[in-house]
This record gives structure tokens, C-alpha cells and sequence, in this order.
């Protein structure tokens, strides 16, 4: 068995797409006498600045051996990859094992890629360690995702599915003619087994792509088979290729447990704390509160890798209407966070709510006439001016909230291709798929 990593290859602004060179590289494997097993479709760190889009890592499993695997996948890389944008830095990694047998540092390299920043020399040296074939063009950055790419069967134990429909290249660049009422109508036939495909809030597409890149839609899903039939009832342009990922997406493999006070910048985390500031909007609609560590001794030191124990929590204008749920959070609550960490602010991409506030002091009523008294002064209490009956202070009574225990999570056309849906279940408090 033969492992060919590859990733880097795509531009923002000129298109390509790393799962369309996989793809082809897939097809030529074939063409060459071998076996495609499966293709590897990782998210890696989003946190990564130097990412192109959806900072995506390919693997190919195939039975072809290593040389030749390694001779064909350069020739495709070298014909089609944008090196000439000055942000592609492509990289290629062959292993001459089957996937499962990995070394473990090889699938250690792969779990920290997806959590953490890694160098290129980190990588070159794994590379030249396990006896790996490999090429880089340009600064060869490419080569961290593509060693990531190889090491990831191991490393993960959570998988979904991703089935791409490829553009003719002659419509690469220009608007997609896909037609809405089908991918709506083939969406809620197979939900939840295929998710993130719509935006029933919006009515957004999500499985359609803005970018100039040869996908002409993606369907991601639990069920390899239910997204090959929601991609089959999708009507529009012509089809030129398909091809079905085996991949991280949807899985929050990037998440990690913190404390607050012990968190990093670019790293994503799970963290439950104390809410002690109201939400607040800011330009833009950005909505921002802080959260805190339950006591004195969670509290961290103030470092530049360290935060201390309050950490700024932002649900920006992207995620829409999720913003309503955090506006509604209110000092009091225990909440856990899930996001990136970056600029010392977590990027809320979901939370759960484990416990609410749900009282409130108020100026209290006359029990007399049962109007609202009126402050007697400063420290003096409250009195009510027409019965004369007083009041030491303020009273404690329940209020209605608009938020209840579980889960909230950014809407679909807002969320990262890794970011695990409600709807794939496995949380641990009531979920709230639709919100």
C-alpha cells in the first residue's frame, strides 16, 4: 500500500482546489494499473493565517507502489497547481505503507496539525525520519499538510463524508447554474443523515461554493450513500467528475478542553465558565461579553501566550442570527464555549448553556398600594411616598428567560467546514438542531 499526502495547491483568487487535484491524481493511480481505496479529505488548524480557504490536506490510499505513485502525483502537481500566486506553496508526501500502519510520530504530527501550528522543519524532519518521498515548490509549506495528510487514519477516530461534483473547466470563474428548489427539495429528504447542505434561515445554498474554484457543490453527510443520492437529485450545469471524501469535517477534531487562564493564541477549545459581563454590540454588530473562571485559583498569569483568568468572547456579524442567543446570556450563567482563540477573543462557534440566572434584584413595591417605592436616599433604603411604608433595599425575584439549558450554535452558511452540527448528536445536554 502507498499513502500520497498533497496539499497547497489551490488560490484564492485564481481557483484550483486540492480535492480537484486529488481527484485527478485518483483517476491517473487508476489509469496506471492501481487501486484507489479511498481519498482523505482533512481540515487542518483554522486558525492558520496563512491558509488559502478551507485549509484542506489530501490523502490518497492506493495499492500502486510508492515510485510510481510519487512520479505521477509530482507530474499532476507541477501541470496543475497555481504556483503563480504568491501565497501557493505546494507540498507532496508519499509513505510507502498502508495507511494503518502509520507511526505513531507520523499520526502525533497529523492530530497536532489539526490543533496547533507546526513548521515546515518540523515536517521536513518527520518526512526524512520515516524515510518519506517528497517534493515542495517554492517555500514547500505545502509539505506540513501533506505529512498531516499521511498521518491522519491513525489519528482520528471520528469520520464523515463529502461527495464533490466538479465544474467543466471552461465554466471555472463564472456564476453557477444550479437550480435551488432541487438541492432544497433533496436536502430535507435525507436530513439530518446529509447536514449543512441549506440554510433553511437564510435560504442559502451552503453546499454551493462563491469562489472560482472547479467545485460546483459539495454534500457532506454521515451516510457515504445518502450524499451521493442528494448529489444526484441536484440539478444545473453539466458534471464533469465526482469524487467521494472520507473526512474530518464536521467533527470539532480541532477542539481541545481548556481552563481559563491556561488557554493559547490559534488554538480552538471547549471551555466552561462564568459569563460577568452583559453582551454588548459593537460596530459592525459584533457582539462580545466576558467570560470567567469560577474561582480565584483557576485564574492564570498574564503572559503572551497565556491569557488570564477572564477571556473575551465574540459572536461576530457572520453568524447572524446566532448572535440573538448570545445577546440573551447574561452575567450569572454557566456556559461552556466552543471557538478559536485569536487576538486574546474566542470566536464563538457554539455554546451550552449549564446553568441560567434566573433572578434578578429590583426596586421593591409598596405592600400597601403595591406601586414601585421610590429611593429614600443614598444608603437609606426605599419608602413609598403616599403610605410612608419603607424598604431596607432592594428585593430578589424569578424572571423569564429567553435562553434554556443546551446547546446554540452558529447557522450553517456560518459554520467552519470542521465544526461539529448539533445535529450529528453526541453532545452532552439537550440539543437545539434548528436554532
Amino acid at each position: 500500500m502507498t499513502v500520497i499526502g498533497l496539499d497547497d495547491t489551490d488560490s484564492r483568487e485564481r481557483g484550483m482546489c486540492t480535492t480537484y487535484l486529488a481527484a485527478r491524481i485518483a483517476d491517473e493511480v487508476q489509469d496506471a494499473g492501481g487501486d484507489v481505496e479511498r481519498l482523505l479529505l482533512i481540515r487542518l488548524n483554522p486558525a492558520v493565517k496563512h491558509k488559502t480557504r478551507g485549509n484542506a490536506a489530501l490523502a490518497i490510499h492506493t495499492d500502486l507502489d510508492p515510485e510510481s505513485a510519487f512520479e505521477l502525483a509530482r507530474n499532476e502537481l507541477e501541470t496543475a497547481a497555481e504556483t503563480d500566486d504568491p501565497n501557493t506553496n505546494p507540498g507532496l508526501v508519499v509513505a510507502p505503507h498502508a495507511p494503518e500502519n502509520t507511526p505513531s510520530e507520523i499520526s502525533d504530527f497529523a492530530r497536532h496539525a489539526v490543533r496547533t501550528l507546526l513548521s515546515r522543519g518540523e515536517a521536513e524532519r518527520r518526512i526524512e525520519s520515516a524515510g518519506y518521498r517528497s517534493a515542495g515548490w517554492k517555500n514547500a509549506r505545502g509539505k506540513i499538510g501533506a505529512l498531516a495528510a499521511v498521518g491522519s487514519w491513525n489519528a482520528f477516530s471520528e469520520w464523515t463524508h463529502e461527495h464533490i461534483s466538479y465544474r467543466e473547466s471552461e465554466r471555472w470563474g463564472t456564476p453557477r447554474d444550479v437550480d435551488f428548489d432541487s438541492v432544497f427539495e433533496a436536502s430535507d429528504d435525507h436530513y439530518p443523515a446529509v447536514w449543512d447542505t441549506v440554510d433553511r434561515g437564510t435560504g442559502e445554498a451552503v453546499c454551493i461554493p462563491h469562489t472560482p474554484c472547479p467545485i460546483l457543490y459539495g454534500i457532506r453527510g454521515d451516510d457515504p450513500d445518502a450524499v451521493r443520492r442528494v448529489a444526484d437529485r441536484i440539478e444545473g450545469e453539466p458534471v464533469v467528475q465526482t469524487a467521494l471524501f472520507v473526512t474530518n469535517q464536521g467533527t470539532d477534531a480541532h477542539l481541545q478542553d481548556g481552563t481559563l487562564g491556561e488557554v493559547e493564541q490559534n488554538h480552538a477549545y471547549r471551555i466552561t465558565g462564568t459569563v460577568v459581563s452583559k453582551p454588548e454590540t459593537r460596530r459592525g454588530g459584533h457582539v462580545f461579553f466576558t467570560l470567567s473562571a469560577e474561582s480565584d485559583t483557576e485564574l492564570g498569569s498574564k503572559s503572551e501566550s497565556k491569557s488570564t483568568g477572564n477571556l473575551p468572547c465574540a459572536a461576530f456579524e457572520p453568524t447572524k442570527r446566532f448572535r440573538d442567543h448570545v445577546r440573551n446570556i447574561r452575567p450569572g450563567d454557566e456556559i461552556t464555549v466552543c471557538g478559536e482563540v485569536s487576538r486574546g477573543t474566542l470566536k464563538l462557534e457554539k455554546f451550552a448553556v449549564r446553568s441560567l440566572d434566573t433572578t434578578e434584584f429590583v426596586t421593591p413595591n409598596c405592600p400597601e398600594c403595591r406601586r414601585s417605592m421610590k429611593s429614600a436616599g443614598a444608603g437609606q433604603g426605599y419608602r413609598c411616598r403616599d403610605c410612608k411604608t419603607q424598604a431596607d433595599g432592594k428585593v430578589e425575584q424569578e424572571i423569564d428567560r429567553e435562553l434554556e439549558s443546551g446547546w446554540y450554535e452558529v447557522p450553517p452558511e456560518a459554520r467552519r467546514h470542521i465544526a461539529k452540527p448539533l445535529v450529528r448528536g453526541g453532545f452532552d445536554e439537550q440539543t437545539h438542531p434548528e436554532r
